[in-house]
């Protein structure tokens, strides 16, 4: 199921994450270089495939839906940079949980 404004739809298990990017500015006002800061690690789903299909011809659905904020492995996925936007596409198994 494909996001509005993007124009990817993912296949099989896989989903379209946009990052969540971290604060510039710490809580004391520090200010933090692009260098300094982390990859990172939380996202909202912005399109999910269909699910896969397992050796026995059975469509098996994603646990995660569009909206959802998840929390993913550190490297995860490809990044695709769309209208401006950065995006990851992702197997559903890099994804570790999904953040209530």
């Amino acid at each position: 199921m494909a996001a509005k404004g993007i124009n990817l739809r993912p296949l099989a298990d896989r989903v379209i994450v946009e990052p969540i990017e971290q604060e510039e500015v710490t809580a004391t006002g520090l200010y933090i270089p692009e260098t300094a800061k982390e990859k990172p690690q939380q996202g909202n789903v912005l399109a999910a495939g269909p699910g896969r299909t397992d050796d026995n011809g059975k469509n098996i659905k994603l646990d995660v839906k569009v909206g959802d904020k998840v929390l993913f492995a550190k490297y995860a996925g490809t990044e695709v940079k769309i209208d401006g936007r950065k995006l990851l596409i992702m197997k559903e198994a890099d994804i570790l949980a999904v953040l209530d």
